[in-house]
């Protein structure tokens, strides 16, 4: 028998589901990829439950074993790629941003970090001969800079529909759902249990989240935790929150977008000096990572510095008000 409901599982009474669902565990998937440590903390029960409510999980949801090269490569034929609105930048991501991956943009101020994310909001909703994912958008927005006026200039910079209809801003803007991060105990929630929620929602309707924006991902942590002694609780719980970030992009085939501050190394005497924010923790999670820096007027160049499967490159592109182009 196919099970369907976290009350079917080994383990689990009526209460105990309600006390999952409260904590944010509302599929058999989410379920799966939990640690028995967290349903330890959240639902009340035991360790050996805990642990025999995961492998009843994992076993409903058929994940966790060995798989074959050629199996991996059929699951991966689902993963998309959304156009980043430049052809230089899509050639230097392979194609464009991938979903089921964690993309970290990294710069100084002003060198087009929050542009990328408003302008991959815009196109993740496009059909997908356009290059989009026909999805859409959650937003975190830790330093208040998303702009509606923003996505509409970027919606009529778009090329003509198929249909040759015009493209509605309003409509674009009603796909992307923002949500202000207060802190980082908040921001930490706001991905490990409202998009969650609001990605199942949306998962059976014609636009199911395929973008996931952190903006910025370090921000409210740099802030928080300030001095030596704090650095070991800080990475811990930034590692955390990118681990739940991961799991949401497996579980929603979506592509985890996190803009990154950068700090100066004063002691750097030969090449660049700017380094980025969160240490080794952030480098060994995100799966690619785009270090973005300001050239002449609108232009500016994007350096593929870390990839799975890309060699390292650069690539020019413009900040328009229509958006990204060439």
């Amino acid at each position: 028998m196919a099970i369907k409901l976290l009350e079917d599982l080994p383990g689990v009474g009526p209460a105990t589901a309600e006390k999952l669902r409260e904590a944010g565990f509302n599929t058999i998937e989410a379920l799966a990829v939990a640690s028995p440590g967290e349903l330890v903390a959240c639902a009340d029960v035991g360790e050996s439950t805990a642990a025999k409510i995961i492998a009843g999980a994992r076993e409903a949801a058929d994940i966790g074993g060995f798989e074959t090269g050629d199996q991996v490569l059929e699951r991966r034929k689902r993963v998309g790629k959304v156009t980043t609105g430049s052809k230089s930048l899509n050639e230097l991501l392979g194609g464009g941003m991938e979903t089921q991956s964690i993309l970290e943009l990294y710069g100084e101020f002003g060198c087009g970090k929050t542009q990328i994310a408003h302008q991959m909001a815009v196109n993740v909703q496009l059909p997908i001969e356009m290059g989009g994912m026909n999805g859409s958008a959650i937003i975190i927005d830790t330093e208040n800079t998303f702009r509606p006026e923003r996505i509409e200039q970027m919606v009529k910079g778009l090329p003509p529909a198929p249909d040759g209809q015009d493209w509605d801003p309003k409509e674009f803007l009603g796909h992307i759902h923002v949500a202000r991060a207060f802190n980082s105990n908040h921001q930490i929630l706001l991905a490990e249990e409202g998009a969650l929620e609001l990605a199942e929602k949306l998962r059976e309707t014609e636009k199911p989240v395929r973008l996931l924006v952190v903006d910025s991902v370090t921000a409210h942590f740099r802030a928080e935790y300030v001095g030596r002694g704090t650095l070991a609780n800080r990475q811990q719980k930034l590692n955390k929150h990118l681990h739940d970030l991961m799991r949401f992009s497996d579980l929603n085939n979506a592509l985890i977008l996190i803009t990154n501050q950068v700090m100066a190394k004063p002691d750097t005497f030969f090449g660049d000096p700017t380094k980025p924010v969160g240490g080794h923790v952030l480098g060994h999670t995100a799966t690619f990572r785009v270090y973005l820096r300001k050239s002449k007027g609108e232009k500016r160049i994007a350096r593929l510095v870390d990839s799975p499967n890309l060699p390292d490159g650069e690539a020019v592109f413009s900040v328009t008000t229509e958006g990204l182009r060439d």
